[in-house]
């Protein structure tokens, strides 16, 4: 309980301190300097946690849009700055509420408020939560943990911010200056708070967060690392055998809620205690993933090879994508990527939650007493892999190893580009507009590792639906570019103005855009069929 509150904690105070929030400070010392700080912090803690766990669902339950609260809140930030700027405007909007209260607890309430307000805005900053969180979340799978993780994370994040809050009100009140010129500095305050919200209206906080970069990031991975093994070693106390050098993280979860088996006589389903005598590969894989694509030849190649040996590798797939969730689908990607060893249909997350996993993909290698002996995140270090399988088979007679070599990308290039509006991060052009068909405008210029829209386009979450002259444009730098579609139709491709080849897409998956024998920095310009869907760029 207490390490949970901790991690949670830690990776809020992280986010408070990232380029995510700077867009808020001028609304956080306009606050400060005039409502009572304090009560911001606790608005936005409520508002936030309510947000991250069920406001969603409860909009969607109402039939409303979701990004009515957001809009709500931007709405009240504009008339609270109009309070500041314009007095007689606030002692209007206060008049019919005399008869409640009195001038402290007004003060009170309108902080409250404005944290409230803050905390919906806040949302999209959440990224370490919001990966532990979604997928119970999502499907209302709600529990006493996930709640203190989401209040713990909100309170971590607000502590600095109630530090500048505290830090304004002090600087005020101990300013004989602005003392002197309460009103004309209060003005001051409003038009930054107005400012702030027309930029939070166009999107102006992903631009400024691309241009700072994410000076935070290792800072926030390290933190993601000490949760990860704290839910491993919280009772065990790694220890190295003579004859095995790696580390024994004691026993794993059982694979836990899984809807299908795979690639099993008969579709039996697999059990650790079944699996004793074996080495294990768990590898957490989703079959969209271009990261998990670029790992199958390795896993693949080591089935093949060490079988025999008594090495069993379980592809556990859990999706990301909804389309990822038709069980037929998966079976039809099993097929065509010619995957032969057991995969467990992760559909309800409860394996992925049971051993505590976060990345696509991810293996958790287990020895033949059935114990964790090493884990490995993300792409790359096959060999070690190899040589680790090699170590815990401790066969004579082993084939040699299979001497594959590692093309996992190693220069820079574009980050992953979700293009659903929940995750998308660097757009530029149009305003967005959210659940309704709406026509976009590229942008003049799309800056390196920005995407644009123009056509008409309707924005869900997770992927955006295509409607007539449908286009986008991607500044990429990179050797290779996949998307991931879904539907039936074609989609144009031209690079730097240069027609290439077109896409025809036969149904949810993974296609190849572009690929080039050296890294390109290039626009690239998508022409797209009414109807097909778009979920996401990626890139080798």
């Amino acid at each position: 309980m207490l390490v949970l509150i901790g991690i949670g904690l830690a990776a809020g105070f992280v986010t408070a301190i990232s380029p995510c929030v700077l867009p808020v400070l001028p609304i956080v010392l306009a606050g400060g300097a005039t409502r009572r700080p304090y009560a911001i912090v606790a608005g936005l803690i409520a508002t936030f946690t309510v947000s991250v766990l069920v406001a969603a669902w409860l909009l969607s339950l109402l039939g409303l849009p979701e990004d009515l609260l957001r809009n709500i809140s931007i709405a009240f930030l504009f008339v609270l700055a109009a309070t500041l700027v314009f007095p007689r405007a606030g002692q209007l909007l206060e008049r019919p509420f005399h008869f409640l209260t009195r001038r402290r607890s007004r003060e009170l309430g309108g902080g409250f408020l404005l944290g409230a307000s803050l905390g919906f805005v806040f949302v999209p900053c959440a990224g370490p939560v919001l990966g532990v969180v979604s997928s119970q979340a999502a499907m209302h799978d709600i529990g006493w943990k996930l709640v203190v993780l989401t209040v713990a994370y909100a309170i971590g994040a607000a502590v600095p911010l109630l530090a500048i809050a505290l830090g304004a009100r002090r600087t005020v009140g101990s300013s004989s200056f602005l003392r002197t010129h309460a009103v004309s500095v209060r003005r001051v305050l409003g038009i930054a708070m107005a400012a702030t919200a027309v930029a939070i209206v166009f999107n102006v906080p992903q631009h400024l967060q691309t241009a700072l970069g994410d000076y935070t990031n290792l800072i926030q991975r390290h933190t993601e690392d000490t949760a990860f093994a704290q839910r491993y070693l919280k009772q065990v106390r790694p220890q190295r055998h003579r004859s095995v050098q790696l580390l024994d993280y004691g026993t794993p979860s059982d694979f836990a809620g899984v809807t299908k088996w795979l690639n099993t006589p008969g579709g039996r389903p697999l059990t650790m205690s079944a699996l004793r005598g074996k080495v294990v590969l768990v590898d957490f894989w989703t079959y969209s993933c271009i990261n998990c694509l670029r790992t199958l030849p390795y896993l693949e190649a080591w089935d093949a090879r060490y079988r025999k040996d008594g090495l069993v590798i379980v592809g556990v797939h859990s999706p990301e994508f909804a389309f990822e969730h038709v069980v037929g689908n998966v079976e039809s990607a099993v097929r065509r990527l010619h995957v032969k060893y057991p995969v467990a249909i992760d559909n309800r997350f409860d394996t992925w939650d049971a051993f505590g996993n976060q990345y696509w993909p991810e293996e958790y290698l287990i020895d033949r007493r059935g114990h964790l002996r090493e884990v490995h995140a993300g792409e790359g270090d096959y060999a070690t892999t190899e040589q680790s399988i090699r170590s815990l088979l401790a066969e004579k007679g082993l084939p040699r190893a299979t001497g594959l070599a590692d093309h996992t990308p190693t220069e820079l290039q574009t980050p992953e580009t979700y293009l659903g509006i929940a995750r998308l991060e660097r757009y530029v052009g149009s305003p967005l507009r959210q659940g309704r068909w709406a026509r976009y405008s590229f942008a003049r210029v799309v800056p390196r590792d920005d995407v644009s829209y123009a056509g008409r386009w309707k924005l869900g979450d997770q992927r955006i639906v295509a409607g007539a002259g449908a286009r986008i444009r991607l500044h990429f730098h990179a050797r290779h570019v996949y998307i991931v579609l879904s539907g039936k139709g074609n989609v144009t491709v031209a690079v730097d103005g240069v027609v290439q080849r077109p896409i025809t897409v036969d149904g949810p998956r993974l296609y190849t855009v572009f690929n080039a024998a050296k890294t390109t920095d290039a626009l690239l310009e998508l022409g797209f069929t009414p109807g097909l869907d778009a979920y996401s760029f990626t890139f080798g």
